[in-house]
């Protein structure tokens, strides 16, 4: 049988008007998820502004599950999950990313910088020190540095965080000298404990150069030199903190004190004392003096109280006093003051205000350092 060229005629139309149809209904349906994905994506942000995290949770799924190809969501719902604490769930998301072959280079980095957070945030310090390190030569090279220096610090390897600090401060993001000392100090610290001594004056000497006006090396100088029975290095070492740093005297008025009695010259210890109580007037200051020269101690808390009204002040004065009571009136007063007196004695982080009784270089509550003033509450 012969073909007909006459049906085509008929079959050609009917092929094109089927071809435009189709056409037609996939532009729709392009269309309608074009629309349908926007209106999830601001459901879920509409959501999250509105503090209901898990529904706006359920809103980004269901759009990255409509949408798979949209980075942006997959990223919004990786820190949403990370925000929660589910950094098992943020994991595997930001992986996902990483495993996709057509992400361009610069969403890959990011991918690559938010699993690092995840890992951080989970405690996977070792995963996560190998995520940051892969964001060398990347746009997120800095923010890892930071966060390497953070992790560092909480995992206590202070030659690595002394490292990073020095690549940070060399690339220009600011002077890390005063913190690049303090790992050092906190070296010398490990070096005392593990039984190698013969490395610490090495480490605060380095300290010192790196930081001179930084106080915590040559407290800790000090402070290990009247433990090993050099009181003239001792008394030296406070003596040069005084100069570079006035205030931080406060922390090591006592061992100045002990350092000039165990010298027999306490003449020598009495006029520093003096000469800063003079700039800047503190309790820790007159305690310590007291135990070289008790004589003028009462006349000195008189005149403490006039200028600088203070609880500590007062109960010092009472105790001097104290004979010229009856003694079943002045027991009770003392303790009364004392027990008032004692949350008074504690120090407090100038940026996020947590209080300790002890002087802390690096707050316990912000991780900051050098936050806490050498001076007890009632006395800021």
């Amino acid at each position: 049988m012969e073909f007909d060229p006459r049906w085509l005629l008929f079959v050609l139309p009917v092929v094109f008007v089927l071809g435009w149809l189709a056409s037609k209904l996939d532009s729709k349906q392009w269309k309608l998820e074009q629309r349908e994905s926007p209106k999830a994506y601001f459901k879920g942000l509409n959501l999250l502004l509105n503090e209901q995290q898990d529904k706006a949770i359920d809103a980004f799924i269901e759009a990255v599950q409509n949408d798979p190809d949209t980075s942006e969501l997959h990223f919004a719902l990786g820190s949403l999950f990370r925000r929660r604490g589910e950094t098992e769930r943020a994991v595997r998301v930001h992986e996902h990313l990483l495993r996709r072959g057509d992400l361009p280079k610069a969403e890959r980095d990011r991918a690559q910088h938010e699993l690092a957070q995840d890992f951080f945030k989970a405690g996977l310090f070792d995963r996560a020190e190998a995520a940051y390190a892969e964001l060398r030569g990347t746009a997120f090279e800095r923010e890892a540095r930071l966060a390497l220096l953070s992790l560092y610090e909480r995992s206590r390897d202070w030659a690595k965080a002394a490292e990073v600090a020095a690549e940070l401060e060399a690339a220009g993001t600011g002077s890390f000298s005063s913190r690049i000392a303090h790992y050092l100090c906190e070296q010398a610290l490990v070096a005392q404990a593990q039984g190698h001594g013969d490395l610490v004056p090495a480490l605060l000497d380095q300290a010192q150069r790196r930081s001179p006006e930084s106080a915590r090396a040559y407290v800790l100088q000090g402070q290990m030199l009247l433990k090993a029975n050099q009181p003239e290095a001792a008394l030296a070492a406070f003596t040069h903190l005084l100069a570079v740093n006035p205030p931080a005297f406060n922390l090591v008025a006592a061992d100045c004190a002990a350092a000039a009695q165990a010298l027999g010259r306490p003449e020598r210890a009495i006029t520093l004392l003096l000469e800063q109580y003079q700039r800047a007037p503190s309790m820790h200051l007159l305690r310590a003096l007291a135990t070289l020269q008790p004589g003028p101690q009462r006349e000195r808390l008189a005149a403490h109280l006039r200028e600088q009204p203070a609880l500590s002040a007062a109960t010092d004065l009472l105790k001097l006093n104290a004979s010229a009571l009856p003694p079943d009136e002045a027991a009770p007063l003392i303790q009364t003051l004392e027990k008032a007196t004692k949350p008074l004695q504690r120090y407090r982080c100038a940026a996020c205000g947590f209080e300790a009784a002890h002087y802390f270089w690096q707050c316990p509550g912000c991780l900051n350092w050098d936050t806490y003033p050498p001076r007890h509450v009632e006395e800021l």
